[in-house]
């Protein structure tokens, strides 16, 4: 009895990629910052690499200074990120002059939907990388 306890056990516990969780990985690039009236225009191009669909993803954000000073601390909603599909995201930041822009860092993830996912996984994946001139994006 207590071997087929024991195997009917094993057989229910999770194997593979399964045990696992999602892998890949969640690549946010600022691609580009352009000034517009009033304000800085963020362009970010998302690229979900995870072997699943993500339904919402925010990231808690903070903008810093060329000179290292905090300028704002804020959420960015990147709305849903369907698997190995990039989709390209835009946040106007009023008040914000591009050319002051030294640092973005993803502070963390405040929300991760999706099978599966939750914060601290879509935190655990994300790759954040910049291809605007003298502005860092880290994580």
């Amino acid at each position: 009895m207590r071997h087929l306890l024991k195997a009917i056990l094993l057989a229910s516990l999770p194997t593979g990629a399964a045990a696992q969780g999602p892998t890949g990985n969640i690549i946010i690039e600022l691609n580009r910052a352009v000034a517009i009236e009033g304000a800085c225009r963020l362009t970010f191009l998302a690229q979900n690499n995870m072997d699943q669909d993500i339904e919402q993803i925010v990231f808690e954000t903070v903008l810093f200074t060329t000179e290292g000073a905090v300028d704002r601390l804020t959420l960015f909603d990147m709305g849903n990120l369907p698997a190995a599909r990039p989709r390209v995201r835009e946040f106007d930041m009023p008040g914000l002059a591009c050319d002051g822009l030294g640092q973005v860092l993803i502070n963390g993830v405040d929300a991760c939907a999706g099978d599966d996912l939750d914060a601290a996984t879509c935190e655990g994946a994300l790759s954040p990388v910049s291809r605007v001139d003298g502005v860092e994006v880290i994580g």
